[in-house]
């Protein structure tokens, strides 16, 4: 039995929060560090399990990491391993991001395929497909992902799949360029925040990269990189996770640290909801004071709406007026929590690709269970504003990826409280 959130019917909101590091810009950079002997320094790394198991993969590869408050060293001298186990790598798909740094750097790596997620298959075909690009080779062993390389060479490729670009490849590929001979071309890359980001901290380990933020990245081999320091960017997702709270809870809630630009179609549907979001110096100051009105949101790739807020943006239009409908095209069976809403009074009915919302007047608490991350978030918004208790379960699917979010809700005014396992016992 896990721990479980206590949610009630909480608002208007009001104060300040300040957003934390964005877990999926961390993830990658802390593979980065690899690529290098020498100690690398990451700032603002948010204190979530995805990344304390990145820290595990990193140890058990032989590389030591030091993790104090939000300050994360990586020193890979003399790191020799080439297995990113299972029991790591089912913890958290991203782990695949190892892949790239290990074949630059060892010539060779068995990183064990993700396992399954119920957001719908994510295969890893573009990561392998670029990889092969530069002269890698791939096999499956024993549910292992069994790759080799002489000498990484660049060359020119496109990551397009099914459902557009993918952020993890490009950022695997961009990994193993830096140190490939000659140039790599990226065709279709994924233009997401995430990935300008790791290109700056590369950037500033020595590497040689342009077109970062656009379809098209360069990248001219070099023949080593160095250790750098890096701050890596806020979350946009917390950030829009809370400007979210805020518009269902009601209030006025200033976000220290949030980055307007990495929002844009965010700011864009709330705007057409009747939240209003003020752009101040490093600051978002989000208010709503009258009903919601419902939109039509569709996710895309950046810039467009991003597939990790399409869960909690549908519990904001439970109980917007109207009807609005939320199409999914990026991972096309993210709605696992249409149902846990639906006991909460919501109504919306799937559709295919869409789930179709009619707002109501009110939600009513009840017994719910996170089946993933952004889920749980949905779950937590709902809760906001449904009368009675809402007893959300799956808390750990929640830290994944955020940290303390009740804590950061409860300073501007939301009623949650922790249930520990030993209280659930009473």
């Amino acid at each position: 039995m896990s721990e479980k959130l206590l949610i009630h019917q909480s608002g208007p909101f009001q104060g300040t929060v300040t957003v934390n590091g964005a877990k999926n810009a961390a993830l990658p950079l802390m593979a980065a560090c690899l690529l290098t002997d020498e100690p690398s320094i990451l700032d603002n790394i948010p204190r979530v399990t995805d990344v304390l198991t990145m820290v595990e993969i990193l140890r058990r590869l032989g590389a030591a990491v030091t993790f104090e408050g939000h300050r994360l060293t990586v020193t890979p001298a003399g790191f020799t391993g080439t297995v990113a186990p299972y029991d790591l790598v089912s913890r958290m798909r991203a782990s695949i991001c190892v892949l790239g740094p290990l074949l630059a750097r060892h010539g060779k790596a068995h990183v064990s395929m993700p396992g399954g997620c119920v957001i719908g298959p994510r295969p890893i075909d573009l990561h392998l497909k670029g990889l092969a690009a530069l002269g890698a080779t791939f096999s499956i062993e024993h549910g292992y992902v069994v790759g080799t390389a002489d000498r990484l060479r660049g060359g020119r490729l496109l990551l397009s799949g099914a459902f557009g670009s993918s952020v993890l490849a490009t950022a695997n590929v961009m990994m193993a360029a830096t140190l490939a001979e000659g140039t790599t071309l990226i065709e279709h890359a994924a233009c997401e925040p995430e990935v300008i980001d790791l290109a700056h901290a590369l950037v500033a380990m020595g590497a040689r990269i342009e077109g970062q933020g656009g379809p098209v990245i360069r990248i001219d081999g070099v023949e080593r990189l160095h250790g750098a320091r890096h701050r890596i960017i806020a979350d946009r997702i917390e950030a829009g996770t809370l400007m979210l709270a805020t518009a269902i809870a009601g209030g006025e809630v200033t976000l220290e640290g949030a980055q307007p630009e990495h929002l844009g179609a965010v700011l864009d549907k709330l705007a057409e909801a009747s939240v209003s979001v003020e752009k101040l110096n490093g600051m978002l100051r989000v208010k709503r004071e009258g009903p919601l009105r419902g939109v039509e949101v569709t996710t895309l790739p950046f810039p467009g709406f991003p597939t990790d807020l399409q869960a909690p943006m549908m519990a904001l239009m439970t109980i917007a007026q109207g009807v609005s409908v939320l199409t999914e095209q990026v991972y096309p069976e993210r709605f696992m929590h249409i149902s846990e809403l639906n006991r909460m009074g919501a109504s919306i009915t799937r559709e295919g690709s869409s789930a179709v919302v009619k707002g109501v007047a009110r939600l009513s608490g009840a017994p719910v269970a996170a089946s993933d991350l952004r889920a749980s978030a949905a779950l937590i918004l709902a809760g906001l504003a449904a009368e009675n208790q809402t007893e959300l379960a799956g808390v750990e699917h929640l830290e994944r990826g955020y940290q303390n979010l009740e804590q950061q809700l409860g300073r501007v005014g939301a009623k949650i409280r922790r249930l520990s396992e030993a209280e659930q016992y009473k």
